[in-house]
């Protein structure tokens, strides 16, 4: 059933066993990080309840007896779950199941979430409504009580490697670009193709304790060119300063300078003023 999706072999057994059983639930909340198949999961689980292959009306979200609702915007909206609610009631048409995914759950509006209650307190017989989400503590305890919730885990990093081998060809992959990925394929495979500019910025933490502050400046210059995805550059670099923590204590002292980088940039600091104060202060501490 979930043959292709990696990752969370005990929550892929348990719901194909209540699919062999007919045990499956009226409610589901799938929690977890983003990007370790949650969706892909809930929609191969929705196919088998309603005991269909894949189909095109099922993939266009067009099919009579299954619906799957994203935020509009940035939020799920109390308009979309009044619409959910009456569609659910309808009878199915092509199976003798109904099941409905909401997708990002966790970004419903407080009222969205309490107009949702009544339908999990009393859904159709004939009715599966699965919850996706990211942030656990962003659903109402009552909305958590009445749901069954599978807790996902990150993907192993050899598993993630395995795939991205096989299924990119990525090879040579070190376990700092694994642990970049932090268990999430999704991540994985987004970053696939940045390979080369994350290896200029490990490049670039080899040799900042080593070099000039001007030749330090030239290697940094992916910093100066990533400012839509510089808060990833970040977290990579912690991942590299934290490896070599391990033997040099000065690099402990780096990573806090990253963070308050990163505090400065969420304030909206001048970009290139951050990050010259980045490359200076780790260029600083580590020649001391």
């Amino acid at each position: 059933m979930f043959e292709k999706i990696i990752g969370n072999k005990a929550i892929k057994e348990m719901l194909a066993k209540s699919i062999e059983n007919n045990t499956a639930s009226h409610s589901y909340l799938f929690v977890g990080i983003q990007g370790i198949g949650k969706k892909m999961i809930a929609i191969e689980f929705a196919k088998n309840i309603l005991g269909i292959e894949a189909v095109t009306e099922f993939e266009s979200n067009n099919h009579p007896d299954f619906m799957c609702v994203e935020p509009e915007g940035n939020r799920i909206k109390i308009e979309q779950i009044r619409f959910l609610q009456k569609k659910i009631t309808e009878k199915p048409i092509l199976s003798n199941k109904k099941v409905y995914l909401i997708n990002e759950a966790d970004t419903m509006t407080t009222e969205a979430q309490n107009c949702l209650l009544k339908t999990l307190e009393e859904p159709p017989e004939f009715a599966t409504i699965i919850l996706i989400g990211n942030q656990e503590n962003a659903f109402l305890t009552t909305i958590k009580s009445r749901c069954m919730i599978l807790h996902f885990q990150p993907i192993e990093e050899e598993e993630i490697k395995r795939y991205l081998e096989n299924n990119y060809n990525m090879i040579n992959l070190t376990h700092s670009h694994l642990a970049m990925f932090q268990g999430s394929i999704g991540k994985a495979i987004l970053l696939k193709d940045k390979q080369e500019e994350y290896q200029k910025i490990e490049n670039m933490i080899e040799e900042i304790g080593k070099k000039d502050l001007i030749d330090v400046i030239q290697l940094a210059e992916p910093l100066y060119k990533a400012k839509d995805e510089i808060f990833e550059l970040l977290e990579y670099i912690n991942i590299l300063l934290l490896k070599k923590a391990k033997t040099n204590y000065l690099y402990t002292n780096c990573i806090k300078i990253v963070e308050n980088t990163k505090k400065r940039l969420k304030q909206n600091g001048n970009y290139d003023m951050c990050i010259d104060n980045l490359v200076f202060n780790i260029w600083e501490e580590l020649m001391t």
